[in-house]
């Protein structure tokens, strides 16, 4: 499901704030206004989340250049790869009429590759291959047809590129996934190098060139779950030989290998429960250091990195603990390593690269008050500058309601965790006896996480009067793999518990008005959101953000990739058939009481429409409040910048009509069947 990989910072709930209105500040000598919440004029707007707003993406260096890739709602949602020069200068490299993105494994990733100034990439539009030299047009290098390319690795000696291949030519059977080679003149035959597993990734090749390292797993297994971790030495040809398995297993996840300069091969495993780095060395794998701590994150998407060489003895990593999110040394001359916390403000960082001659490293970092950005720190002087940022808009920190970290008890007398956004606007108060509606968020995934970073998207809610619980329910990554393991045999029941045991958490201590809880999801999010509308009454209204429905109907047609995902989350099918059926929302509409906008992309393959169609119907049926807001084009995910508007002010709208209170600003209306007009003004 739709991706939001980010570890979370966590700190005691003796650090959770109770006062009312602790954020407010007073913008003019008269004060705040008094007026509900809800109805708070902001100037967060939705023309000013679109506006000069991109999404970041895969990053790579080549020499003393940086490259990356940017999503643009503004341009139909188009990838484009990015170049920044050693003398700073930033220019586009992908042209008009291209679109940097793959849809191997249909989230894709590791979109593109560069060596000495020549851009390889995959095409949306084809899937092909092609080769962009400095100054030139992108050339093919792949035959037209039904082959997917991803996570590409330059042989030069070889005149090829290594990568993944994804094969749809036959449509009588799934898709088949292998490593190939291709050459990089396009002249030549695809090579074939190791086949037979249902899924590969993380071709990378040793510096001497004699040996080629991979990912392997197979059905049911995600990635995250267990998968391999194979070496193979190459033939005069080119060809894998003597490969051999030097980790991982059905119940232990490989993530990220690595050559580092001088030849040892680096990874993390979860052997011990925590994602930790080892490495290979004399055919016997050896732990670098381990700890109660995640340095590696679930691989929806290929070319994901938390870790980079800044020497053959030194790398520089990402982790997540109890205490946050670090950037740091670890020195491995001697073992245990050593590891030395690098002082950064970021509580999210991702896509992490080293330049070794350089001598610096690029991530994409973001802030609980400032956007995710492309950041460049300096080695030698530990100097940081954001070279490109998410969006160009500044927000004033008066304006920001900041992310507060939290436990609270859930089912089984566990702890689940969440970020608590209090409703904030300097200009704005409620009244004394108000208490906010909440907005609960169920991301998505659900293998996956939150994070404390920047959210204009969550700041519009906040600034118009909304309370907003951001959950990592259990499943989440980030807290070790028995909390990711929750969900085994779970999904449906753990996450809607722990989505509610928040919002009734909030409601105790007085931060939520009980009568107006709303919760909302998109994908794996929006299965949460419908299982909690139907399965329980916590909740008074939802948002399904192209959320899934029928399970039946979702194991039988969704991509290969997450084919048997639902194996582990819910259990084998057919054989479990009928508790896929009570797991369903939409073979329980009966129970359904309450309002529910759905957002759905025609083309969406992941998620089909029916899935929402199918809801949608029921609800009328019921003679409930229901609106549906279809997008033409969009996929699983919204990615033009009209679309990402509209679904928010129409979420917005709907809320106001269904909890009774009036906009401070106007939007376009939904139709909402089963709900009264309103009345004219």
């Amino acid at each position: 499901m739709l991706l939001h990989v980010y570890y979370r910072q966590r700190v005691s709930p003796a650090f959770f704030p109770l006062r009312k209105g602790m954020f407010m500040t007073t913008s003019s000598p008269k004060g705040p206004i008094v007026a509900p919440y809800g109805s708070w004029i902001s100037s967060i707007t939705t023309d000013l989340i679109v506006s000069d707003t991109i999404r970041l993406g895969l990053l790579t260096l080549d020499g003393e250049d940086i490259y990356w890739i940017e999503g643009r709602p503004s341009e139909g949602g188009r990838n484009v790869i990015v170049q920044r020069k050693g003398d700073g200068t930033v220019i586009d490299i992908t042209p008009a009429g291209f679109n940097a993105r793959t849809r191997v494994h249909e989230y894709g990733g590791g979109d593109f590759t560069v060596h000495n100034g020549t851009v390889y990439f995959a095409n949306f539009v084809d899937q092909r291959l092609y080769r962009q030299a400095p100054g030139s047009e992108p050339e093919p290098m792949t035959p037209a047809g039904q082959l997917r390319f991803a996570d590409m690795v330059v042989d030069q000696p070889r005149g090829r590129l290594i990568c993944v291949c994804e094969d749809h030519s036959d449509t009588g059977r799934e898709a088949t996934n292998k490593l190939v080679g291709v050459p990089l003149e396009g002249d030549g035959d695809i090579q074939i190098l190791s086949e037979g597993y249902d899924f590969y990734a993380s071709p990378r090749l040793s510096p001497d060139g004699k040996r080629l390292c991979w990912q392997s797993w197979n059905h049911p297994n995600m990635p995250w779950d267990g998968c391999e971790l194979c070496v193979g030495e190459l033939d005069d040809h080119g060809l894998v030989s003597r490969a051999t398995r030097v980790a991982g297993g059905l119940q232990e996840s490989i993530f990220q290998p690595e050559w580092s300069p001088d030849g040892v091969l680096h990874f993390i495993s979860d052997r011990t429960g925590w994602w930790n780095l080892y490495h290979w060395h004399n055919g016997a794998v050896e732990p670098l250091y381990e700890r109660d701590a995640e340095f590696g994150r679930p691989q929806w998407v290929f070319g994901l990195s938390t870790y980079s060489f800044v020497a053959p003895d030194r790398l520089i990593c990402w982790y997540g603990d109890k205490e946050g999110s670090h950037l740091a040394y670890l020195s491995t001359g001697t073992l245990p390593a050593q590891l030395t916390p690098i002082d950064l403000p970021y509580t999210s960082m991702n896509n992490i690269r080293a330049s070794i001659s350089g001598g610096y490293v690029i991530f994409i970092g973001a802030t609980p008050t400032s956007a995710a950005a492309v950041v460049r720190l300096d080695l030698a002087s530990g100097r940081y500058e954001e070279v490109r940022s998410t969006s160009s808009i500044k927000l004033d920190p008066s304006l920001i309601s900041v992310a507060q970290a939290i436990e609270f008890p859930t089912n089984g007398g566990l702890t689940a965790y969440a970020y608590y956004y209090a409703p904030h606007n300097p200009d704005y108060r409620a009244p004394e006896d108000e208490k906010p509606p909440l907005l609960v968020i169920s991301h998505g995934g659900p293998t996956s996480a939150t994070a404390s970073m920047l959210s204009l998207g969550i700041q519009y809610w906040t600034s118009r009067g909304f309370a907003v619980l951001d959950v990592n329910y259990g499943g989440s990554a980030g807290y070790g793999r028995a909390y990711r393991e929750r969900l085994k045999g779970q999904w449906g029941v753990v996450d809607v518990h722990d989505c509610s045991n928040g919002a009734l958490y909030l409601v105790e201590r007085g931060l939520a008005d009980r009568q107006r809880l709303a919760i909302r999801g998109g994908s794996a999010g929006g299965y949460t959101t419908l299982c909690a509308l139907v399965f329980l009454q916590t909740f008074q209204a939802g948002a399904s953000h192209f959320g899934v429905s029928d399970l039946g109907m979702l194991v039988r047609d969704t991509h290969k990739f997450e084919s048997r995902y639902l194996f582990s989350l819910i259990g084998p099918y057919p054989e479990q058939q009928e508790l896929y059926q009570q797991r369903s929302p939409i073979n329980h509409t009966h129970r359904l009481y309450c309002p529910i906008i759905f957002f759905q992309g025609l083309e969406d393959r992941v998620v089909p429409p029916n899935q929402a169609e199918s809801m949608v119907e029921a609800l009328k049926n019921k003679k409930l409040p229901v609106a549906y807001v279809a997008f033409e084009g969009e996929q699983h995910g919204f990615r033009r910048a009209e679309n990402i508007k509209r679904s928010l002010e129409a979420e917005l709208y709907f809320y106001g009509r269904v909890f009774n209170f009036k906009l401070a600003e106007s939007v376009e209306p939904v139709e909402i069947e089963n709900l009264p007009s309103p009345p004219s003004s």
